[in-house]
């Protein structure tokens, strides 16, 4: 089960969406030009690229279960969500 203190906690909540947004500047150079939803591990930095949020937590699932990940939009970055995959 995913840690709820992030749905409950809003400056925990802040902490790990800034987490998410740290990752994905990290990662912009290799994302450049890509197309779909990326779906960031915020710790590890690990990531995937779908064309929707669904299949980017697809395939995130695999290796992550009920973790909280960073996801958006690779053509809109501030359309973006803390979930926990499902």
């Amino acid at each position: 089960m995913p840690d709820v203190r992030y749905w409950n906690d809003e400056g925990a909540r802040e902490a790990l969406l800034e987490k998410g947004r740290r990752a994905y500047q990290r990662l912009q150079g290799q994302l450049d030009e890509r197309d779909g939803v990326v779906a960031i591990e915020p710790d590890s930095g690990a990531y995937w690229i779908a064309p929707t949020l669904g299949k980017a937590n697809d395939a995130a699932y695999l290796q992550y279960p009920d973790h909280w990940l960073y996801f958006c939009r690779l053509d809109d970055p501030g359309a973006e969500i803390l979930l926990p995959t499902w």
